[in-house]
């Protein structure tokens, strides 16, 4: 008899827990119904490279199953607006990252010319708003890593220009003039303190023109040296808590804090060695950071930055984009309320672009900085001086280039 009672109470546990779970399931699709999700990292332009080379002819996003990004899994997880990626590898750096980042920024727009039906190009908050209503997926640029620019301001306006929306001021390593995460773990050296005179002047002129200035990747120097002086909020498009998971690629509670003074966002990164330091992690690891954040500095400064096909591992229940709406069942269930829920989803994200917009806009009589990086700090054999006044040193450098040859051609016969 008791065996059966057992039984009885047993199951009536598991209907009441699905049930309970169909609720929050069915009440976070409510809320993502009428609130856009904004995810602020994906990569799966570079999947695109690195599988079809960019010929979007060899490849259909309806059935493409080796990703975590394809049609039909975007229509599941509700994914209302999109920060593409437009990275490439920090190899490129000094040699041809420039015309690489432009294929990924060109492979995004035919992304958008290619399904008219799914992607709706995006280079505004307005536009991410027009898109949701039309039910089709913003997509925005982001370009990942400094090193992309070449040092050049001149190159971050016309890419401005082309779509781009935020610049991640590097990737995983220093550029002629900031500091890169892995500086903090002293695997690499520091070399500006942070931001160069330079760097300062990037920041700057991103306030001017009105693109997000994007931190994930960068040293806790340049994080506070950024927050310092941008007037436009910051964000992060895919980190996580660092009192969490302690990996540098994640934001202290301290930066946290002037996050939220700044009134940017930090867009919380699902990749499993960021979510629990190691190569495990679970939907709810990622609900801890989530957390976190709320409660250091408040819901208005979380987002969303999954990094689905840019990272190896993601945790289990969040396996591709389609798995949004269950993380978001999973904060309903920890009693997130609707309000912080549709903070989280997209107007954290729409309230930081429209202020960097607005900066944009009062702005507007101001001169772009023509002011070039000093010669020093970028030459080397790859690079032409030209409209520079003083070439001694690049003139050396070039006298060398016969003897360079002579001794190669040695080596080799040697």
């Amino acid at each position: 008899m008791m065996d059966w009672v057992k039984t009885v109470c047993l199951v009536l546990w598991v209907f009441t827990f699905n049930s309970v779970a169909d609720d929050f399931k069915e009440q976070a699709l409510k809320l993502m119904a009428d609130t856009p999700l904004i995810d602020g990292h994906n990569d799966l332009p570079w999947q695109m490279r690195s599988l079809f080379n960019n010929q979007l002819s060899m490849v259909n996003l309806n059935k493409l199953n080796t990703t975590h990004t394809n049609i039909p899994k975007i229509k599941e997880g509700r994914l209302s607006a999109q920060f593409w990626a437009a990275y490439v590898p920090c190899d490129t750096q000094y040699k041809d990252a420039v015309r690489q980042t432009l294929e990924q920024i060109d492979v995004i727009h035919r992304m958008c010319h290619e399904y008219p039906e799914v992607f709706k190009f995006a280079a505004s908050s307005q536009d991410i708003l027009d898109a949701f209503e039309q039910n089709k997926t913003a997509s925005l640029i982001g370009v990942e890593g400094g090193h992309s620019i070449d040092s050049s301001l001149g190159t971050l306006r016309t890419m401005y220009q082309l779509g781009v929306r935020y610049l991640t001021i590097t990737h995983s390593c220093n550029t002629p003039w900031a500091d890169n995460w892995l500086v903090d773990t002293g695997s690499e050296p520091e070399v500006h303190g942070g931001l160069s005179e330079f760097g300062k002047q990037v920041i700057l002129e991103m306030n001017r023109i009105g693109m997000l200035i994007d931190l994930s990747h960068v040293s806790e120097k340049v994080m506070n040296q950024v927050l310092d002086i941008s007037e436009a909020p910051v964000i992060f498009s895919h980190s996580s808590a660092y009192s969490i998971c302690k990996h540098k690629r994640n934001v202290p509670d301290d930066v946290l804090l002037r996050v939220k003074q700044k009134r940017g966002i930090v867009m919380v990164n699902f990749y499993n060695d960021y979510v629990t330091c190691s190569q495990t992690a679970n939907i709810s690891d990622v609900a801890d950071h989530f957390d976190h954040i709320k409660k250091v500095a408040g819901s208005s400064i979380i987002g969303f930055g999954g990094d689905y096909d840019g990272v190896p591992r993601v945790p289990e229940g969040l396996e591709d984009v389609s798995k949004y709406p269950d993380l978001v069942a999973e904060l309903l269930r920890r009693k997130w309320s609707e309000d912080e829920i549709r903070d989280a989803l997209g107007r954290n994200l729409l309230r930081v672009f429209r202020e960097v917009e607005e900066v944009r806009d009062r702005q507007k009589g101001t001169k772009p900085d023509d002011i070039p990086i000093p010669l020093k700090e970028v030459q080397n054999p790859c690079r032409t001086d030209f409209g520079y006044e003083d070439k001694s040193s690049s003139t050396c450098i070039k006298s060398f280039y016969p003897l360079v040859l002579v001794l190669s051609l040695l080596s080799k016969l040697l």
